[in-house]
């Protein structure tokens, strides 16, 4: 069930902005003095697994406990700054690569949904194909630019196409990816163009990360890609963030899952994502769905039942998937995805 997301705030006592109402929950619940404590979304209420519609500050925990098991300091509070809260498990999030298949063949012109990866990693998937921003197009409000693309390019995961920050510009990326039989330079598909670097624990402590989007692009010739996706078809358009909403339906096409369809639980999420290595990342203003990918489908997709993209999807675990708001993708990487915004 939709809602207003304006009306989080109203709820927060003497009107406060949901945005520091989340703050001082992140303080509270996942500076480590909680158990199991992975993120803080805002969301509505869950009864006998549907949505009730009333809004409510969301702790993400790897999994539920009764009260009677849980310490009286890893206990949520049922009010944060006068806004109600609820619990959510999700499991463990992770940005994981290859693991059943469904999308892996060779494809020319390839479709978005199919399996593509750095030379040096396993495989994702490809998002759809894109190019810069136009002469005359701009950020904030997003407008559309007029001219030729001079390059056009792949779109998928920094952790699919730039092995996760550790690939030079310049490298090669296969599809389908090395899991999947892509084999350099016979699979060349392009080369690592941009991508925008994770800040990663421990090298960096979780509470600095400014990570947004785990996003990247390769170069591509024309021919070789097409703007359809797998059994989704082209794009209308993208929404802005302000636009998506709790309990929207969307779909996806991924590499390892195919196509599946879930729904919109969470939004302005942060989250605690765990990568190759031990290493950790914590993102910022996230979209959480219903579990709709396996490993390897890092790079799909999240699209609207009507056709708009929302968002890039960077993990999952078995009870939820994570997903980059595709406003911040477009901002962030330069790139337009589609010709309409709505």
């Amino acid at each position: 069930m939709p809602f207003d997301q304006t009306r989080i705030a109203l709820l927060a006592r003497d009107a406060q902005d949901f945005q520091d109402v989340q703050t001082r929950a992140v303080e509270e619940v996942m500076g480590g003095r909680m158990a199991n404590v992975v993120g803080v979304g805002l969301g509505v209420k869950w009864t006998n697994g549907q949505p009730t519609g009333e809004p409510a500050l969301l702790t993400l925990v790897t999994h539920k406990a009764s009260l009677d098991n849980l310490r009286p300091s890893d206990r949520v509070p049922p009010v944060i700054d006068g806004v109600k809260t609820d619990v959510l498990a999700v499991g463990r999030p992770m940005a994981g690569a290859a693991s059943s298949v469904a999308l892996t063949r060779r494809l020319r012109p390839v479709l978005g949904g199919f399996s593509v990866g750095h030379k040096d990693i396993t495989a994702g998937t490809i998002a759809t194909a894109v190019y810069d921003i136009l002469p005359g197009g701009t950020m904030n409000p997003p407008s559309f630019g007029m001219g030729n693309p001079p390059q056009f390019y792949l779109l998928s995961n920094n952790h699919i196409l730039a092995n996760e920050n550790a690939a030079r510009i310049g490298d090669t990326i296969l599809q389908p990816g090395a899991f999947d039989g892509g084999v350099d330079p016979a699979d060349q598909i392009g080369t690592l163009t941009r991508f925008i670097p994770l800040d990663f624990f421990p090298d960096i402590p979780l509470e600095q990360h400014n990570n947004i989007v785990d996003a990247a692009i390769a170069t591509v010739n024309c021919s070789d890609i097409d703007r359809e996706l797998h059994w989704i078809g082209r794009l209308r358009g993208w929404r802005r963030k302000a636009n998506v909403n709790v309990g929207t339906i969307v779909q996806k096409a991924g590499r390892s899952s195919g196509y599946t369809v879930g729904r919109i639980t969470a939004i302005q999420t942060i989250i605690d994502v765990g990568y190759s290595e031990g290493r950790g990342a914590r993102l910022r203003d996230q979209i959480i769905t219903t579990p709709m990918s396996l490993p390897g489908d890092s790079g799909s997709l999240i699209v609207t039942m009507d056709g708009l993209a929302v968002g890039l999807l960077c993990a999952g675990s078995p009870t939820v998937t994570v997903v980059n708001q595709i406003e911040n993708v477009r901002s962030q990487l330069s790139i337009e995805v589609a010709e309409q915004v709505l």
